[in-house]
């Protein structure tokens, strides 16, 4: 086989078509030999390696003050784990007991705690690539290395990784790196929601044979819809290329299908730079606000007066609009030391989202009187839900609170199969639903979301998913009560129109994707979404599923998508 002959493929995570010169990632910091020994008092130890922590946390805070949007808040989670005590406290106790150098003792450290988080699955694997690269910045510090990071080349590139992380993705110029091919992660790890967010076209979990065989300047078309990447492309492929970057999607503020029926395309946002950025891209409102962000980084419960300010940044970005709040969606890969139980032997199926407020019911309450307050102070059309309903009493409980507080439009996320079964009864409390795709896809699927060898269950194709969110629309039509969807699938432009043909009423993404699910949307009736959401159902997995949308969507070829 010629270099001309070589193609891959890997899970298609960022819509886009691309093509030039292949830059590989640097190599990773060196494990630290097991030789090297402590130089010095070893009861000094724990002062060196907590300096070299609290740099990395700094460092890292630094760079999440100039990212927007996920990046932000991803570097910001990261720089939390930085600080993580436990390392700190195992590393210096490694050099007391065992004599190793400080580095040494950091990188078996972090070995030890991304095992033990690998072992729970689910959230808390997906960790592992953060205490990764908190003890790379670590051992970088203690050692006087350099930090890998992007390539830097006088063109741009499509960057090629084992996987990336956050801290690196977070950062990327999309004017530099045009495209991602990682040979590890999943649909919804770091690196694939990053990408979506920046709009750069990726593919993730495409082997190590990328790794081997795309050498360095070798020129490839990445296409982040198919997934798939091919050496030297052809005069064709890049004569569409060319036609395609010259294409600006512009999205005009009303999403509808061509004949006219209305879905609402909202944003997703987690501060008021990310609220901005989403009503300067025509966003008709925001579909899910983040307000964890508002928490990231905070040791104790944030005063009213934050709290309000940062709610209030947000709501002033959409005067008159629609702004869906989530309440603080607490545990799993969110740990706040005020709420969450570290020691859990499964957060992700544990006590995370609502739960949190059984055992800390003030903070609820808390947060809640806080939206009122700045629901009072702007014109923003607010609506409130809560993440991780399961039951009718909790939906009752939530709706009670809020209504006593004066917070009228009170909703339910659907992320946990039960919610969506018993949507009919739900929804004759609650007021609306949104549906959290990638939490309800891997507990329906049972999957871990991070594994790219589970890439085919990850999916919302899954006829399994597509069925419960068509039974999640058939509860809220049966009581009037709207549903949406702020799931990674919305931004997906063939889902959106899956979607809608169930029910749903209003999508909400990442505000790079709203021109694109608006222009397709726009190309298809109401009655032609509803076959192509039959077709999804019926379908016997979720490739097929995915094919036979996408087949019947010509309009995604000619854009692309």
């Amino acid at each position: 086989m010629t270099e001309n002959d070589l193609s891959f493929e890997g899970i298609p995570v960022s819509p886009g078509l691309v093509a030039g010169p292949i830059a590989h990632m640097g190599a990773g910091i060196e494990e630290p030999s097991p030789d090297e020994r402590f130089a010095g008092d070893p009861a000094s130890a724990k002062e060196l390696i907590q300096a070299a922590a609290a740099a990395t946390k700094a460092d890292l805070e630094f760079k999440a003050a100039s990212a927007q949007g996920e990046g932000r808040e991803v570097l910001t989670m990261t720089a939390q784990m930085a600080a993580d005590k436990t390392l700190v406290k195992q590393a210096a106790k490694l050099v007391v007991n065992e004599g190793v150098s400080a580095a040494r003792a950091v990188w078996v450290a972090a070995g030890t705690i991304a095992a033990q988080l690998e072992s729970l699955g689910g959230y808390m694997a997906e960790r592992t690539r953060d205490v990764a690269d908190v003890r790379d910045r670590i051992v970088a510090r203690l050692t006087g290395q350099d930090l890998p990071g992007i390539p830097e080349r006088p063109e741009p590139f499509i960057l090629v990784a084992r996987d990336l992380a956050p801290a690196d993705t977070a950062l990327l110029d999309p004017a530099k790196v045009i495209g991602i091919i990682t040979a590890e992660g999943g649909p919804t790890s770091h690196t694939a929601i990053l990408a979506r967010d920046l709009g750069i076209p990726a593919i993730v979990g495409a082997g190590n044979g990328v790794l081997r065989n795309l050498k360095a300047n070798s020129f490839v078309l990445l296409d982040g819809a198919k997934g798939r990447v091919s050496v030297n492309p052809s005069v064709e492929d890049m004569e569409r290329v060319a036609a395609l970057s010259r294409r600006k999607a512009v999205f005009n503020g009303t999403g509808q299908t061509k004949c006219g029926h209305r879905v609402q395309l909202l944003g997703n946002v987690g501060d008021a730079t990310s609220a901005m950025a989403a009503a300067a891209a025509g966003a008709e409102g925001v579909g899910l606000f983040r307000t964890e962000f508002a928490f990231l980084d905070e040791a104790v419960e944030p005063s009213h007066e934050k709290q309000v300010e940062a709610y209030r940044a947000v709501l002033a970005a959409f005067p008159g609009k629609k702004v869906v709040v989530r309440t603080l969606d607490a545990g799993a890969d969110k740990p706040l030391p005020f709420v969450t139980d570290m020691s859990e032997e499964n957060p992700a199926l544990g006590v995370r989202g609502f739960r949190t407020s059984w055992k800390f019911p003030q903070v609820l309450t808390n947060q809640l009187k806080a939206l009122a307050a700045a629901a009072e102070m702007e014109t923003a059309d607010v609506w409130v839900m809560a993440p991780m309903i399961a039951t009718m009493p909790e939906a009752d409980s939530f709706v009670s609170q809020c209504e006593e507080l004066g917070l009228k439009t009170a909703g339910i996320m659907v992320e946990v199969p039960s919610a969506a079964l018993t949507a009919d009864r739900l929804l004759s409390r609650a007021k609306f639903a949104s549906i959290g795709t990638n939490d309800l896809t891997q507990y329906a699927m049972a999957a871990d979301r991070m594994l790219g060898s589970l890439a085919q269950l990850s999916t919302v194709w899954q006829p399994g998913v597509l069925a419960l969110i068509d039974v999640t629309c058939k509860g809220g039509a049966a009581n009037d009560a709207p549903v949406g969807v702020c799931g990674e699938a919305a931004a997906d432009p063939a889902l959106a129109v899956v979607l809608t043909g169930l029910g749903v009423k209003s999508l909400s993404m990442t505000s790079r994707a709203l021109a694109d699910v608006a222009e397709v949307l726009a190309s298809v009736t109401l009655e032609e979404c509803q076959e192509l959401a039959a077709l999804a159902l019926t379908a016997v997995d979720a490739n097929s599923a995915r094919e036979a949308v996408r087949s019947r969507l010509p309009i995604l070829e000619e854009l692309g998508l």
